[in-house]
Order: C-alpha cells, then structure tokens, then sequence
C-alpha cells in the first residue's frame, strides 16, 4: 500500500526540488501526484511501499530542520539590514491594496458582529 511522504500543497518550488533531490540522492523510489484540474486530489511525493518509509522521514526531518535555520537566519539579517517586511513596508509598497484590504476586513467584521450588536440593542 503507497504511504504519504510529503504533502506538496503550498510547498515553495525550491523546498519541492529539494525534497526530490534528497530522496534521489538517497536512493528512495518515490512517485509524484498532483491534484489535477479540479484539486480534487493531493499534491504529493508516495513511496510505493514502507520498506525505507522511516528513513526518508527522517531525511525530511533533518532537511526541514537545517531550512528552518537557514531560513531563519535570512530572516534575522533581512531585520538587521532593516528589510525585512513590516506593516508600514506593505502599506508604502502597495497603498491602494492595503487600504482596500482593511475595507474588505472591516466589512467582514461588521457582517459578523452585526446580527449580535441588533440582538443586544433590543
């Protein structure tokens, strides 16, 4: 029975590439599906089988780890350089869209609350 490795939904291209890689690299078989047109299935990395189910687990594990570093460390000099992306940051960059998200957030809120603020007003 095929075991799920590594779900791909919303993983960035490199961090995908990388995976494979690994596992190439380690000689794990593994298959690749996608959710097709209509994301009715999963995006993924299968091993057809359990016999290295274990270890590829643990290949991802120790490559998540050292991302998770690296790309903290990114992070830490992105703030120090004073680049790293902030609210004010966002607003300077795109004003029009920023203001319309807070519209759309407050319209959100409103149609929620709204029922509740009737309901306790009578």
């Amino acid at each position: 029975m095929a075991i799920l490795l590594f779900k791909l939904t919303n993983v960035p291209d490199d961090e995908a590439m990388d995976v494979r890689d690994l596992l190439e690299r380690n000689d794990i078989y593994f298959y690749e599906t996608s959710a097709g047109f209509w994301r009715l299935g999963v995006d993924a990395l299968w091993l057809p089988d359990d016999t290295k189910a274990e270890s590829a687990r643990e290949l991802i594990r120790q490559y998540q780890a050292e991302r998770t570093a690296n790309q903290q460390k990114v992070y830490a000099e992105l703030v120090e350089e004073g680049h790293a992306p902030t609210l004010w940051k966002n607003f300077c960059a795109s004003p029009l869209r920023f203001v319309m998200l807070v519209i759309a957030i407050v319209f959100v809120l409103t149609l929620t609350f709204a029922p509740f603020a009737l309901m306790y007003k009578h």
